[in-house]
């Protein structure tokens, strides 16, 4: 059943006096006047095609967008001579003549482009949009498209407007009072269809990396692209989300629809999807169309940094073409060659970077050029823009881990880079960041130990008072976290774990954990969330004897931690991993004294003998 339509069908009658056919409407236009075209997929083609006919009586007229999908007719290069095109973002459409040199590209923060039409900074003469047919009371809604598209009609000398009645009727501060448009033109034709990118098994990596940051009651900002679309499978089993972006295609409707978006957690605009504009297919626009979920708002109130940090647990994903070992992130350029352009990145990381438990992530994979290139760089690629500055990054995710650098030294964020790089590139990473004096010379010997161990060795751990503990195996940014752990350690744990009285820990010592094979040697961390990204409460290891197939395990839990339990569950998450690895057993020195180790141990369900040599028990356990 088709819905019933949301316009007055009679409008033509009702605006005759405003009403041209496109090719008389585009005659209004003068040489030498700044013209902007409406955003996306709600381009106004007819009127765009239109304008290009009358390109050799148009000189020196300059074209203002943010980004246009489809064809672009006034980006030839023959058509440069008349047409100067200027873009605030570059799609594929004009990535050419941009690159030539026969277009301008205008980096700017998506918050910002309004001001500039709103102070004069950069007047419009002219503005060919497109909208809905007006309604019974005369207004017309900009449908797919309110981004810069509504600071740009009000502040346009000339407002020229396609009136499609294919356009979704779009709900929020979507609207414009048919007389507050000098001409209409009736265009009846298919928006612009935007199809969803082809996932691979990287981006579906990285969306699983991703989601793990992702907790129940965040609200979300998230793009177009093929890391998105992946990010959807893993959201199924979240509660309560929240929508407000930029952008938004066709996955979102899954996720409403399964109630996974709900909304009702966000601080500000609860209940509503809030965006600018949307990409993507017909089921969407359907789906936008008079839908009181959806909240189109104009570019100043969704990418205000102000609006977006008053959100609670504010996540921002956003992508980069390459991140350097200082933590600069590269959004826009390939090297020299501009590529996009600036778009919302900062004004995200920022909002949700101040916002009560948000999150500013940097999501890419770790390889371009199918594998050949690594863009995780010690340095950026001569040319290349800095959108995000190495102050203002927080998470950096791969498919290969996830990276927090906020607040860390170089060299902490030198390591945490490398060890989320390609594998094959890490060596030479770790190489040339020595050479640049990133890291310490002392770390030469650590080629090729970068490693991070296998998703699969993550579990979890529910306590009894409820609070849930994640499992993983030890990272080479870890090191801090361990020196951490070690100094809250009261003196008896300390005794009970070393065998010693020792008042410190030595690098040396640290690093023997860190730096693991993950097979031969393992070591498996429990951990809580903290502000710096993780807290170390527990930490269990094994070091495997070649000679007999038996691997030495031990561990320790936090003084605060302890009598919980985890300590049997961290024995028989270890043992697990070493049954997978083929060693029969483990072998356990334990202190007389240590009542609670030796109970863990006799609970271990293994065959397990023991004898005592002074006040040491060895313990034998038997997985057989």
């Amino acid at each position: 059943m088709s819905k019933p339509i949301s316009y007055d069908p009679n409008w033509q009658e009702v605006y005759q006096p405003q009403i041209l056919n496109a090719a008389d409407a585009v005659k209004k236009i003068r040489p030498g006047q700044r013209i902007f075209i409406g955003t996306g997929v709600g381009e106004p083609l007819q009127l765009v095609t239109a304008l290009t006919k009358r390109a050799v009586e148009l000189p020196d007229t300059e074209i203002v967008h943010l980004l246009t999908f489809g064809a672009a007719p006034y980006a030839h290069r023959e058509l440069a001579q008349y047409f100067r095109v200027n873009s605030f973002f570059i799609a594929e459409n004009v990535r050419d003549i941009i690159q030539e040199g026969l277009g301008d590209y205008t980096p700017i923060h998506l918050s910002d482009i309004p001001r500039l039409f709103d102070s004069g900074q950069l007047p419009l003469d002219v503005a060919l949009i497109q909208v809905t047919p007006p309604d019974k009371d005369g207004i017309c809604s900009l449908g797919v498209s309110v981004d810069i598209v509504k600071s740009a009609t009000a502040n346009a000398s000339l407002v020229i407007a396609q009136v499609n009645p294919r356009m979704p009727r779009t709900l929020g501060d979507s609207f414009i009072d048919a007389y507050d448009i000098d001409v209409l033109v009736p265009g009846e034709e298919a928006i612009l269809e935007v199809k969803p990118p082809e996932i691979t098994d990287t981006t579906r990596q990285i969306a699983e990396n991703l989601s793990a940051l992702i907790e129940d009651g965040s609200t979300l900002e998230i793009g177009l692209g093929r890391i998105p679309q992946a990010l959807v499978s893993f959201l199924k089993d979240k509660k309560d989300l929240g929508i407000h972006t930029e952008m938004i295609s066709d996955d979102v409707i899954e996720l409403i629809e399964a109630g996974v978006i709900t909304g009702a957690r966000k601080t500000v605009d609860r209940g509503k999807v809030v965006t600018s504009f949307c990409l993507g297919t017909q089921k969407l626009y359907d789906f936008v169309d008079n839908n009181p979920t959806f909240a189109f708002h104009p570019t100043e109130y969704v990418n205000s940094p102000f609006i977006i940090h008053q959100q609670h647990k504010m996540v921002a994903i956003n992508t980069a073409l390459e991140v350097d070992l200082t933590g600069q992130v590269c959004a826009d350029s390939l090297g020299a060659k501009f590529f996009s352009g600036v778009g919302g990145q900062v004004d995200f990381n920022r909002g949700a970077s101040k916002s009560p438990g948000g999150k500013a992530i940097i999501a890419l994979p770790s390889t371009a050029q199918g594998g050949n290139v690594s863009r995780i760089v010690v340095q950026l690629s001569p040319g290349a823009g800095v959108v995000t500055t190495r102050a203002g990054v927080f998470y950096v995710v791969t498919e290969y881990g996830v990276a927090y650098l906020h607040g860390k030294s170089v060299q902490e964020r030198a390591l945490a880079l490398i060890s989320i790089a390609h594998p094959k590139f890490r060596a030479d990473l770790l190489r040339t960041a020595i050479e640049a004096k990133y890291l310490s010379a002392t770390m030469s010997d650590k080629e090729g130990k970068i490693l991070v161990g296998p998703k699969e060795l993550r579990t979890t751990y529910l306590l009894n008072d409820g609070t849930l503990l994640n499992f993983r195996p030890i990272h080479p940014t870890d090191e801090p976290r361990m020196r951490d752990l070690f100094y809250k350690l009261s003196e008896a744990t300390i005794y009970y774990r070393f065998m010693s009285h020792q008042k410190r820990v030595s690098r040396h010592q640290i690093q023997d954990f860190v730096y693991i094979d993950h097979r031969n040697d393992v070591t498996i961390v429990g951990t809580l969330p903290d502000a710096a990204g993780e807290e170390i409460l527990a930490v269990g290891s094994y070091y495997l004897d070649q000679k007999t197939n038996l691997a030495e395990v031990a561990f320790v839990v936090s003084d605060k931690w302890q009598n919980h339990g985890i300590g049997t569950f961290l024995l028989k998450h270890l043992m697990r991993i070493a049954r997978r690895n083929g060693i029969r057993g483990f072998t356990a020195e334990v202190l007389t004294d240590n009542k609670s180790m030796q109970a863990v141990v006799n609970k271990s369900n293994c065959k397990v003998s023991s004898k005592l040599s002074g006040n040491v028990y060895s313990y034998e356990m038997d997985f057989e």
